[in-house]
């Protein structure tokens, strides 16, 4: 499983013409679930994501986690980060899981959040999405479950 943090201001999804997820100071979160992932690839990302220390504390210093500032969450379906792009300029998605699969581990992944205390929204698993965000430094993350199984 697969994660792209962004630490954003505010960020907002709207899902086949429709608002769905709007949260403000917190993180968006690109979420990739991939064939083979299982609940414990979600639970590791979700448990990691709510500890990670990358808002500013008093000193501006990078010490506090969106948990400690009271962030929200808005977890958006991204299938492309399982893109295979080696060969050729077209990159194939073999990588990502089936879509029944994936929304039931998206769903899962979100649900994690929420009960590590942190507001969640999301986009709409499969939708048209458009997403509107205004980036907070920018610090970004690149986040994988294989990397954190390997500690």
């Amino acid at each position: 499983m697969k994660a792209i943090l962004q630490r954003a201001l505010c960020a907002s999804v709207i899902a086949d013409g429709e608002p769905a997820g709007k949260i403000e100071h917190g993180l968006l979160i690109l979420l990739g679930v991939l064939k083979g992932d299982e609940k414990t690839d979600a639970d590791l990302l979700a448990e990691k994501i709510s500890k990670l220390r990358i808002f500013d504390d008093a000193d501006g210093k990078l010490n506090l986690s969106v948990k400690d500032i009271g962030g929200s969450a808005l977890v958006v379906s991204n299938f492309t980060l399982g893109a295979d792009y080696r060969k050729g300029n077209r990159p194939d998605y073999f990588a990502a899981e089936a879509p029944a699969r994936a929304n039931e581990l998206y769903e899962y992944f979100s649900d994690a959040l929420r009960e590590r205390g942190i507001h969640t929204e999301n986009g709409v698993f499969g939708a048209d999405m458009k997403i509107t965000f205004t980036a907070d430094g920018p610090v970004t993350i690149d986040m994988d479950s294989a990397v954190l199984k390997k500690q």
